[in-house]
């Protein structure tokens, strides 16, 4: 074996997923030459056609106020509803069940043309705190049990408009990866006796290769396991399962590291980077989960623009991810970004 693949050849345990990831980025290690898209990138402030725009109508004829920041609305094409039809629910081998809860759109700005990591950090502070009201509003209701907040950022992952929005999804059910990681934390505690949310957090620290911003109520780092070229995992450094407990001061420090975290990945190939983000939450259906962590989840597809990361034979057929790139390589190149240069805000 030759030199240049030692180090990028190998497997590694997923805590919270209880599986290998395999990586092999002696496969990938070409560099990337291309057009300068984040800066030629042409948009409007305002779009006649866009259906997020203010004073815009809608496709049930609702039309959008003139608003000024975060504007949220019902869904009109939700995937829950409360309003669902009534279906005659079956408890056999296959079950079927009515398709209630709550959905609803999150625009971040007015602006057409921009993006979180384009606004002042004032103003996605403003976003997050939108989200913190929501999530107390979703715990008071009994019939919601999960909610998950998530943007699809970019034509990569199949955005239709690229104003810049969010959805809530608040639902009746338990979801699954939160789910799955509740189980794995408490089996983790009678293991071993620690928080495993709190041991990868210390790992990371240890290891100090993969953080790429931290201050005194939040740490943002690609994951020694990640499954994605530039995955990002952002935590609050103290106990908290939801928005809901996040202090103001706490809210803000999160909110400040992923901004610095979605401008480096802007700023590392001068493009407007896509990803899928979630916000990780315990449930809201008035149990106590005291071994879960919130926590915001990055996971964008590209590798290199235009080369995305699609699960395929392995992943699909297998359920094991292959990675073609190193945590650590890709931390190193987000944190040779030199934030102070980033000229878009607005």
């Amino acid at each position: 074996m030759s030199n240049s693949h030692q180090g990028k050849w190998e497997k590694r345990w997923h805590p919270l997923r209880e599986e290998w990831v395999v990586y092999s980025a002696h496969r990938n290690s070409r560099p990337w030459q291309g057009a300068d898209l984040f800066k030629t990138k042409e948009s409007k402030v305002y779009d006649p056609t866009c259906y997020l725009c203010p004073g815009n109508s809608r496709i049930h004829g609702s039309v959008n106020p003139n608003y000024l920041d975060v504007f949220i609305f019902e869904n009109d094409h939700p995937v829950v509803g409360m309003q669902a039809p009534v279906v005659a629910a079956t408890e056999g081998f296959y079950k079927k069940e009515n398709a209630r809860g709550i959905a609803r759109v999150v625009c971040y700005d007015p602006r057409h043309n921009i993006t979180l990591s384009q606004m002042k950090l004032e103003a996605v502070i403003k976003v997050f705190s939108t989200f913190q009201t929501q999530m107390a509003e979703f715990e008071k209701n009994p019939e919601i049990k999960s909610v998950l907040i998530f943007e699809n950022k970019g034509e990569a992952v199949g955005v239709s408009n690229p104003h810049p929005h969010c959805q809530i999804y608040a639902v009746d059910f338990p979801l699954n990866l939160v789910n799955q990681q509740i189980q794995i934390a408490q089996r983790y505690r009678t293991a071993n006796g620690k928080n495993i949310f709190e041991e990868i957090i210390h790992q990371e620290k240890k290891d100090n290769v993969r953080i790429l911003a931290e201050n005194e109520n939040a740490i943002a780092f690609i994951p020694y396991f990640a499954r994605y070229a530039y995955e990002v995992m952002i935590f609050p450094k103290k106990n908290h399962q939801t928005f809901i407990s996040l202090s103001p001061q706490e809210l803000a420090d999160m909110a400040s590291l992923f901004h610095q975290t979605v401008r480096r990945m802007d700023m590392n190939f001068n493009m407007d980077f896509p990803y899928v983000m979630s916000f990780m939450q315990a449930p809201v259906d008035g149990n106590k989960y005291p071994e879960f962590r919130m926590h915001i989840w990055l996971q964008p597809p590209y590798r290199q623009p235009g080369l995305i990361k699609y699960p395929a034979g392995p992943e699909i057929g297998a359920g094991n991810f292959m990675a073609d790139t190193m945590p650590e390589d890709k931390a190193a190149e987000l944190l040779k970004v030199n934030l102070n240069a980033y000229a878009l805000e607005r």
